[in-house]
């Protein structure tokens, strides 16, 4: 008796110590914060605009209260300053026809554009168009903005680069993401207050993202916004590409690659 006696309390004494003990297994590890989903952010539409159906839309920036817009596609890449109440240009340069154009930005009175897989990046004034300079770029070029004293250049990766403006030197690198992981394809670009908005290229919605982390922190679904608003589409009606910002009045525009519209939205 006293023999099974000691067996059991032999036997108990193992178990309990081969137990994990959270005080001392893994107790004092950090445990990483879950990331937040981004908001689902809502818009409100507040006129809508002529567009030019055979513009293949890669930048928009408002400056100076009028519309510009950079377009893309081989022999068709051009610069526009646009009439945005009859969607006509008033003001036009071609750039070569071997060359891709992408995104636009206006910083200082210049305007910076993009090309896409041709490592070029032009930059005009903003009054005359007047080639002022051409720099290399060593990445493909997507979408442009500013912030700050630097451009923001996306190359169609997860990555958002802050460049220098005289020099193009990259002078910081930020990984998008949100709670699902990093974020590819990101695409035209816009600053609006403080936040750096992007198309997602081939997807609907517009995201938020914060310059300082990388997260991206709202999302705005734009699915169907031809359709609800009987906007004609055909086969060339392409994905949604453009955003620009009107500081003064608080409104975005946005518009895609053939859209017959641009719209004046709010967004909440």
């Amino acid at each position: 008796m006293k023999k099974n006696l000691v067996h059991f309390l032999f036997v108990a004494t193992t178990l309990f110590g081969c137990q994990s003990n959270p005080d001392t297994e893994g107790g004092n590890e950090p445990v990483a914060a879950a990331i937040e989903a981004p908001i689902n952010g809502t818009y409100t539409i507040v006129e809508i605009y002529p567009h030019n159906t055979s513009s293949f839309t890669q930048g928009l920036v408002w400056h100076n209260n009028t519309l510009y817009e950079g377009t893309g596609l081989t022999s068709q890449s051009k610069l526009f300053k646009t009439d945005l109440a009859s969607g006509k240009a008033l003001q036009t340069l071609s750039i070569a026809d071997s060359l891709f154009g992408e995104g636009i930005a206006v910083y200082n009175n210049k305007i910076y554009q993009l090309t896409w897989q041709n490592h070029k990046i032009f930059v005009y004034d903003a009054n005359t168009f007047t080639k002022e300079k051409e720099f290399n770029w060593n990445y493909e070029g997507w979408g442009i903005t500013h912030y700050n004293n630097q451009l923001i250049i996306s190359t169609g990766s997860s990555n958002l680069y802050f460049v220098n403006p005289s020099t193009l030197a990259i002078e910081k690198t930020l990984g998008v993401y949100d709670n699902n992981g990093y974020i590819a394809s990101l695409n035209e670009l816009e600053m609006i207050e403080g936040k750096i908005y992007a198309n997602v290229w081939g997807e609907n919605k517009i995201i938020a993202i914060n310059p300082v982390s990388g997260q991206v922190e709202k999302q705005f679904d734009f699915t169907n916004i031809l359709q609800k608003t009987n906007q004609p589409i055909t086969t060339e009606t392409n994905v949604l590409n453009g955003i620009a910002y009107d500081s003064v009045s608080k409104a975005t525009y946005i518009t895609g690659k053939n859209w017959p519209a641009v719209f004046k939205v709010t967004l909440q």
